[in-house]
Order: C-alpha cells, then sequence, then structure tokens
C-alpha cells in the first residue's frame, strides 16, 4: 500500500503544476541531443500547450525562462516498443496469474504503479503487446486521469498453432474491431522452451497480410532463424528477441525493411534476479530459468551479429516484465557497455528510430518545431557515459512535466 499511497500523493503534487501549462514554456538545456543524431550546446526549447514551437542555439528567446536544466542534457522522451505493464507481483511477492487472488481494481492499480515508473524513469511511449487490461489503462493515460506514458497495444495476442488462415485473418478483423493500435503474434516457442517455430508460413502470410490490408503494423515473437525468416517473407512489419538470428536471416530482414528489436539481457536478468517470484509458475522452472542464463551471452552475440548487417533497421524495446518497469534503461546500457554499440546510436534507436517503427515518426521521437513536447533531462552526458540515463531529472509528456527534481 505504501507504493500506491505515494503514487496517489505524487499524483496530487503534480496536479497544480500541471493543470498550469496551458502557457507557452521555455526550458533551457545545457546540452540537447535531438534524438535524430544532432548535438546542440546550450539550447532553448519553447513550449506551446502538447507541442513544441520552437528550438534555439543560445539563449533564444530571452526572457523568464520556466524550467532551467543548464546543468543537464535534454533528450526526447524514451520509446520503448516492447514492454508489459499488466506483469506485477502481487502482494505475497509472486508473479500475479489469473487465479491467484487478486480483484480486477488491485491489479490496476498494480498497473498503474508499473506506468507511473516507467514514464517517471524517461520512458513516454510504450508498446505492449499485450494484454485486453491495456485498453483501459491506454485511454485512462491518454486522457489525463493518471500518469503514465503514451500506450501502443495489440490487446490480446495470436498464438494458437491450430487455427486456420481463414480464422486468423478474422481474428486479425476482430481486434481491429476492439481497438489495437498492432497484431501481436507468437511464430515460435518462449527462449525457456527452446524457441522452435510454432506457425506456418501460409499461417503468417494469412495474419500479415490480413492486417496490413487493414493498416495495422504486427510484431512477431521469434527466437529460431526459421520463424524469423518465415515473418519476413510474410511481411511482418517488426521481429522480437530473434536469439537463434542467422547472418542470412538478418541480411534477408535488411532487404525487405523488417525492423528487429533484440534484447540485450534486462529482460533474462530480470527474470534470473527474481526468480524466487516466478519460480513454479508455467514453465519458469529449473529448465527453464537454465535456458535464460544460457540466453544471456547468446542474446548479445545476436545484437553484435544484427549491428555487422548493412542496412538492418535496430530498435529498442526492452520487454520490460514484473521487477524491470522503470529500470527499462539498463538494456540501452547494455547494448552500449556489451554490445559494442556507440552511445548517440543505442540513443536514436530508442528516439526517432523507435517512433518511426511505431508510425509515429512525425509526431514523437524528436525534439523540433511541430513535435509534441515529450523532453526528458539527465545529469551528465550519455554520449560519453550511457549510465547518465539512470539520473533523469525532468520528464515531460505532450507537454506536461511529471518529475522535476531541480528547484521550482
Amino acid at each position: 500500500m505504501h507504493a500506491f499511497r505515494l503514487l496517489a500523493l505524487t499524483m496530487l503534487s503534480l496536479s497544480t503544476e500541471l493543470g498550469a501549462q496551458s502557457a507557452p514554456v521555455t526550458i533551457r538545456a545545457g546540452r540537447l541531443l535531438d534524438g535524430r543524431g544532432g548535438m546542440m550546446e546550450n539550447a532553448t526549447v519553447v513550449v506551446d500547450r502538447a507541442a513544441i514551437s520552437r528550438v534555439d542555439r543560445g539563449g533564444g528567446a530571452g526572457g523568464v525562462v520556466t524550467y532551467d536544466l543548464s546543468r543537464y542534457t535534454m533528450l526526447p522522451g524514451l520509446i520503448d516498443g516492447h514492454a508489459h505493464p499488466s506483469w506485477y507481483f502481487n502482494r505475497a511477492g509472486r508473479y500475479h496469474t489469473p487465479n491467484d487472488g487478486d480483484t480486477p481494481v488491485q491489479s490496476m492499480l498494480a498497473m498503474a504503479g508499473n506506468v507511473f515508473a516507467t514514464l517517471t524513469s524517461g520512458v513516454t511511449t510504450i508498446q505492449s503487446p499485450g494484454s485486453p487490461e491495456d485498453k483501459d489503462l491506454r485511454d485512462y493515460i491518454a486522457s489525463g486521469a493518471i500518469p503514465g506514458p503514451r500506450i501502443l497495444t495489440s490487446l490480446q495476442p495470436i498464438s494458437s498453432p491450430r487455427l486456420t488462415p481463414d480464422t486468423l485473418r478474422e481474428i486479425v478483423r476482430r481486434r481491429k474491431a476492439e481497438g489495437a493500435d498492432f497484431i501481436k503474434i507468437f511464430a515460435s516457442q518462449s527462449i525457456r522452451d527452446g524457441g522452435a517455430p510454432t506457425l506456418s508460413q501460409e499461417q503468417l502470410d494469412a495474419i500479415c497480410g490480413e492486417a496490413k490490408s487493414l493498416g495495422l503494423r504486427t510484431l512477431v515473437h521469434a527466437h529460431s532463424a526459421e520463424s524469423m525468416k518465415a515473418a519476413t517473407l510474410a511481411g511482418c512489419t517488426q521481429i522480437e528477441h530473434g536469439v537463434f538470428a542467422t547472418d542470412e536471416v538478418l541480411r534477408l530482414m535488411a532487404q525487405r525493411g523488417t525492423y528487429f528489436d533484440p534484447q540485450c539481457g534486462l529482460v533474462f536478468r530480470n527474470y534470473l534476479e527474481n526468480r524466487a517470484k516466478y519460480e513454479g509458475i508455467g514453465n519458469y522452472n529449473e529448465a527453464g530459468f537454465a535456458a535464460m542464463e544460457k540466453a544471456i551471452p547468446l542474446a548479445v552475440a545476436a545484437f553484435k551479429r544484427a549491428r555487422a548487417t548493412p542496412g538492418l533497421k535496430i530498435v529498442w524495446g526492452t520487454d520490460a516484465v514484473a521487477g524491470a518497469h522503470g529500470r527499462n534503461v539498463e538494456d540501452l546500457i547494455c547494448r552500449v557497455q556489451d554490445g559494442g554499440q556507440p552511445p548517440l546510436e543505442a540513443i536514436t534507436s530508442a528516439t526517432s528510430l523507435g517512433a518511426e517503427a511505431l508510425g509515429m515518426g512525425s509526431q514523437i521521437g524528436a525534439i523540433a518545431a511541430g513535435f509534441q513536447a515529450d523532453l526528458i533531462a539527465v545529469d551528465g552526458d550519455p554520449t560519453k557515459d550511457i549510465t547518465a540515463l539512470r539520473r533523469v531529472v525532468f520528464v515531460m509528456k505532450g507537454g506536461r512535466v511529471y518529475r522535476w527534481d531541480g528547484a521550482r
């Protein structure tokens, strides 16, 4: 209950400040990373309601500075392309399952805590693949009723290998009618079960073809090279995980323009760190945890292989589950420290490139006039020390400030 009381008090303390954002706001930054690979020293950003109206070098507009971030680095709000806000640990300290006794209200309170932790860590947009509960959470956040990152959701994913192509097409149409922002597909087993393919080429063709005809993107869970290849040939939008990716399938993805979202290690380390809270539930058993431990170096190797593939579009998604919400940036840090990715490239994957993958490249992911005012500031220079992303001091989403650790 302490976490929920803290959330309520924080929301109350922010209400006056959030309500005062109707007038233009001027923010001064010591360093600005624009999300597209550009950098500017001593910049001024003017925010008018929900959008950025101007970005100036030096003193810029002059006059009163609403937020003085001259000691910090400003960058666009981060975009996590794969997070699960409905996953949480219940009051008994165990991973929540449908039959553990929690009420829907208790579950939604836990989800509200997850998205609050995510937002205040600097992640202003997430993509959740997926859960039916996401719809209410998405809509309440969008209305301003509760604080959280912008959410795009697949609602319930498609996973059954027994369904016919016609049935799968009907499910895609149903998800569209239910309000899904995209379609999530399980094309392989989980890493705990070996990652073998589960859907045929014909089934993937049906799902991704129908989604495309309806204007929906598709995200595919695929660990094996075979499932990744089938999803790519089916014209699916983005492939998740890919621990067993080969050079051949990565080249094919680059040729077809398929986005790739490999995790570097947070998801596996989080499971291992919280083993007692998961163990004994489903395939969270001795064999499953052993598989995840082996997956850590494999995931790093797959990420390095992906980076070595010319033209491959690598975006950032953490697969944040219970225990990882609010720690999302650890996966970006892993990409730099273990995967050898230059920090600015890692940041771009979590900003402008991530926005492009969501079909929102003209709205979020960059600090530029006309874009949504999703802005964060960190203590330090993440282009030199990526761990600066852990030290968030300021979070604005859509022109509203949800965190400011400096003087008010």
